[in-house]
C-alpha cells in the first residue's frame, strides 16, 4: 500500500494492525526488509506474504532541520543526506562519521536512518551516535504521538517497545556543544561492506584548564540494549586529560559490558577490542581539541 500522507499511512497500519498477526511493515529504503522477507521465505519453504506500507514518499518523515534548540531527522532520511548534511556535521560530527560507515554508497543512497533505528539489530551502526546524545524518537499513530529516548526505545536484539500500528516518524537530540569533539569508530570484518562487530561513538568537551566537563560513551554490538557507559565516563569527568586517562576509562567500559553480559564465548574477544576503540576515540577526541 503506497499511502498519500501520513495520516493515510497511520490509518492503514491501524487498519492491519486490527487483523491478528497481519500487522503492516513499514518499508523505505527496504534494504533490511528485503532481506528478512527472503529470509523467511527460505524458513516457511514459500514466499513470504506481508502486507507492506511505502512511506518512502511521505515528506512529513524525510528531511533534516533545525527545531528551536533541537536538530530533527526525519525517520526516512537516508543515511547520505545524514553523512552529507551541514546540520548534521556541525552539530553531531560522530552520527554523520556513523552514516558513512554503513553499508556501500548504494545502500546509503537507499537505506533510512529510522529503519536502522527500528531494525533493532545490535550491530546498527545509528545507535551508539543516537544514544551518546541522548536522542529522542517520536512514535506516531492514529492514537496520538509519544516520545521515547532511543536508548528505552529498543528492549533487545531486532525487538523494540513500537505497537504494531505505531511508526517511527523522526528523532530528535541537542546539539553538542560547539567545542566538543566526537568520532565515531567501528570493527568489521573487513573496511568496507561490513557488519559491526563492535563500534562506539564518543564525545568529549575539555575546558579551558584541559579538564574534561562532558563526557559521553557508548558502544555497539557490545551491551544487550543501547546505553550510555556511565562508569567510564565518570573516569573521565571533572580530571585534567592526559593519554592514559582515555586508557583506563577504555578499560572501565569494557569491565561494565562483561558486568551487563556475562563471560560468554565472545568476550575474550570483545574485551579488550572495545577498551582498545574507546581509549582510541578519546584520544583522537582530545588530539582534534
Amino acid at each position: 500500500y503506497r499511502p498519500t500522507c501520513l495520516d493515510d499511512a497511520l490509518q492503514y497500519m491501524w487498519h492491519c494492525s486490527q487483523a491478528q498477526g497481519n500487522a503492516a511493515r513499514p518499508i523505505a529504503g527496504g534494504t533490511d526488509l528485503m532481506v528478512a522477507a527472503r529470509h523467511a521465505a527460505e524458513d516457511a519453504g514459500q514466499p513470504a506474504i506481508w502486507r507492506v506500507v511505502d512511506i518512502s514518499g511521505l515528506p512529513e518523515i524525510s528531511g533534516i532541520c533545525v527545531d528551536g534548540d533541537e536538530v530533527c531527522i526525519g525517520a526516512a532520511t537516508t543515511h547520505t543526506e545524514i553523512e552529507e548534511s551541514a546540520v548534521i556535521l556541525a552539530t553531531a560530527p560522530f552520527l554523520a562519521e556513523a552514516a558513512a560507515t554503513i553499508g556501500s554508497r548504494q545502500i546509503r543512497n537507499r537505506a533510512t536512518i529510522g529503519g536502522n533505528v527500528m531494525n533493532a539489530s545490535p550491530a546498527a551502526d545509528s545507535l551508539p551516535p543516537l544514544v551518546a546524545l541522548s536522542a529522542m524518537a517520536t512514535l506516531a499513530s492514529v492514537r496520538g504521538r509519544r516520545v521515547v529516548p532511543v536508548a528505552e526505545l529498543v528492549t533487545g536484539p531486532y525487538r523494540t517497545v513500537a505497537a504494531p500500528d505505531e511508526l517511527l516518524v523522526d528523532l530528535r537530540f541537542r546539539a553538542l556543544e560547539p567545542r566538543a569533539k566526537s568520532v565515531f569508530i567501528k570493527v568489521g570484518r573487513r573496511r568496507a561492506l561490513a557488519i559491526s562487530r563492535l563500534a562506539t561513538a564518543v564525545a568529549v568537551l575539555f575546558g579551558p584548564d584541559a579538564k574534561i566537563v562532558d563526557a559521553r560513551i557508548s558502544a555497539g554490538a557490545a551491551f544487550p540494549t543501547p546505553c550510555r557507559i556511565g562508569e567510564a565516563e565518570r573516569v573521565l569527568l571533572g580530571r585534567e586529560y592526559v593519554a592514559e586517562l582515555a586508557e583506563e576509562a577504555g578499560r572501565e567500559a569494557a569491565r561494565s559490558m562483561v558486568r551487563a553480559t556475562g563471560v560468554r564465548w565472545s568476550t575474550e574477544y570483545k574485551e579488550p577490542v572495545l577498551a582498545a576503540i574507546i581509549t582510541r576515540a578519546i584520544r583522537q577526541c582530545a588530539a582534534k581539541e
